[in-house]
């Protein structure tokens, strides 16, 4: 390798330009060598500039102007010597580990040179933190010319949460299943890069079953969810999730109230709604009660179903005009967390169905009463919870309106119970609503008998999910 010493390169005219080798290639500067200006050119060696030394200090050592240093306190305080202070010199530190907090930087003076104007040496004690200082003069000797923090340039943070129980579906999410009350605390709220926003599936309490005789299906307890961690495909219940935006969450307890289903009515009664599901800003409806049947008598207001998250179903009357289905969506959100309950129409109809969260509740017919609305479905991405049918898992279903012929009116999918058979002597009563499911209770049957019950409406759920990794 030849060798070339001068002490100045200069153009061969004045003002000219001196070029440097060829395109692509590589000056090395030698390890302790500088480069500097007159004080006044910008670009090559500015005054203030630190080129980073990628060797991790993690002992007391002297700084060389110009250079910047990536110090680990890990093992313990380190101190730093600065250099001598000539105008224009520069040292940087950055705390490597995230341990200033714990074990301090000090800073030395060389000699009667100044840190800010002071005599005293610095402390950098502070986690995460990178100064950048240059000598001005002897009467402020270094001053700091650049600061910041790492969190001032986060990474991705994810969401750390307690309550329920807690299980990992898709590998990265975390669910979180309150079957009753609870609370869902959050403890990290993490950002944009990684989370900071939950799905949410939040189902009411099912209504339960008018009472006898041939009494309608409760309502399916309201239903509100979001999908935007997860495929929902072509799931039953995709268009209630369509364009509902995922919840933001900040650190902080955020208390779980799980719906009861409405109570079971025994004899000629109407049935009774179901409770409230709420998290945080998401309140899904009770689903509605059902109207009773024949045995209310006179004609009146019981025979008809209650409104709610889905409506109940109208109850039967032999001789005069028929219960009507209580209205679903109330009170009313977008999307609509429920559907109305069926009408027993025209006179002398059987009892009709509770509404659920996809389909309204089926009218009653001469001889048979309507079906329950059918829930909506969910593909597993929210875990196992609810009635389990092919692929998908359905909640808040309609209870069955009882009627005087068999095939005797199903409750829908979703939890939705059975009405009761309907016969002199035959036991009539109505199948309960499955837990945590929100499904309505079936209506009472029990044509030419008395004391049949309109079965209970299903309880709630509210499940969680959000990425944690």
């Amino acid at each position: 390798m030849s060798e070339v010493k001068v002490n100045k390169i200069s153009p061969r005219t004045n003002c000219g330009t001196v070029t440097l080798g060829d395109s692509g290639d590589t000056f090395t500067i030698p390890a302790g060598a500088t480069i500097t200006n007159n004080g006044t050119a910008a670009g090559f060696g500015a005054t203030g500039a630190a080129s980073w030394d990628t060797t991790v200090k993690t002992t007391g050592f002297t700084a060389v102007s110009g250079v910047g240093y990536f110090v680990n306190t890990t093992g313990g305080a380190i101190s730093v010597n600065l250099p001598a202070g000539t105008a224009g010199a520069v040292v940087a530190i950055k705390d490597y580990a995230g341990t200033f907090d714990t074990n301090a930087v000090t800073l030395v003076q060389n000699g009667s040179d100044k840190i800010g104007g002071s005599t005293d040496n610095s402390i950098l004690g502070e986690e995460g933190i990178a100064v950048t200082l240059v000598f001005i003069d002897s009467t402020q000797g270094w001053l700091v010319t650049d600061s910041g923090l790492q969190s001032e340039a986060p990474g991705p943070q994810f969401i750390t949460a307690t309550g329920g129980t807690i299980s990992t579906v898709d590998t990265d999410y975390k669910v979180h299943t309150f079957t009753g009350p609870g609370t869902f605390t959050v403890t990290c709220a993490g950002n944009s890069a990684g989370s900071n926003s939950v799905d949410y599936l939040v189902v009411a309490g099912g209504g339960s079953g008018g009472g006898d005789d041939l009494g309608g299906g409760g309502g399916g307890g309201g239903f509100r969810a979001t999908s935007t961690t997860y495929t929902i495909g072509s799931a039953p219940a995709a268009p209630l999730t369509s364009g509902v935006s995922a919840l933001p969450v900040s650190a902080a307890a955020f208390p779980i109230t799980v719906g009861g289903g409405g109570a079971g009515v025994n004899g000629a009664a109407q049935g009774n709604s179901g409770s409230n599901s709420i998290f945080s800003t998401i309140t899904s409806a009770g689903g509605g009660g059902a109207g009773a049947g024949n045995s209310l008598s006179p004609y009146g207001p019981g025979r008809f179903g209650l409104p709610g998250g889905s409506g109940g179903g109208g109850g039967f009357w032999q001789c005069g005009p028929q219960g009507t289905g209580g209205t679903g969506n109330t009170p009313p959100v977008s999307p609509p967390q429920g559907n109305s309950g069926g009408t027993s129409s025209p006179p002398g109809a059987r009892a009709s169905g509770g509404g659920g969260a996809i389909a309204v509740g089926s009218n009653g017919t001469s001889n048979v009463g309507g079906a329950g609305g059918i829930g909506g479905g969910l593909p597993n991405a929210l875990g196992t919870s609810g009635q389990n049918c092919g692929s998908y898992y359905y909640f808040s279903g309609g209870g069955g309106g009882s009627g005087d012929a068999a095939p005797f009116a199903n409750g829908a999918l979703g939890g939705g119970g059975d009405a009761g058979p309907s016969g002199p002597g035959t036991p009539g009563n109505g199948t309960v609503g499955t837990v945590n499911t929100g499904g309505g209770g079936g209506g009472a049957g029990g044509l030419g008998a008395s004391g049949n019950l309109g079965a209970a409406g299903g309880s709630g759920i509210v499940i969680i999910r959000y990425k944690f990794q």
